[in-house]
């Protein structure tokens, strides 16, 4: 079934199935269940026209997928922009949140794009 450009799985839960879409979790996806009085553990297969477009509505209040890809690599743009140090660590490929380079992140430190 597809939702929201997204294909999700029919043989599992609902509030499991909301998580193949990206920018959803699980805390998400039981808070969406909960707001539309949806069965949680009702299998997707199992829902009617109604249900799917209630959750297409409530989905369209979000930032998902595609959109939220756009933000995150924006965000990352404007710090490398600014000039700051957490742009600067994501220039590079480093950690940015003050993990130590020493004897961890090798796979940080790996070359991207490697040419075999």
């Amino acid at each position: 079934m597809r939702i929201i450009g997204k294909n999700i799985p029919d043989n599992k839960c609902i509030y499991i199935s909301l998580t193949y879409i990206y920018g959803i979790g699980k805390s998400l996806s039981l808070k969406i269940c909960n707001k539309l009085n949806i069965y949680l553990y009702k299998k997707v297969c199992d829902l009617d026209e109604n249900e799917i477009n209630l959750i297409r509505k409530e989905l369209s209040n979000y930032i998902i997928e595609g959109e939220l890809i756009r933000n995150n690599s924006f965000n990352i743009k404007k710090l490398i922009d600014i000039g700051t140090y957490r742009g600067f660590r994501h220039k590079k490929k480093l950690p940015c949140r003050g993990q130590r380079t020493r004897t961890n992140s090798k796979t940080c430190k790996k070359k991207k794009n490697k040419i075999f």
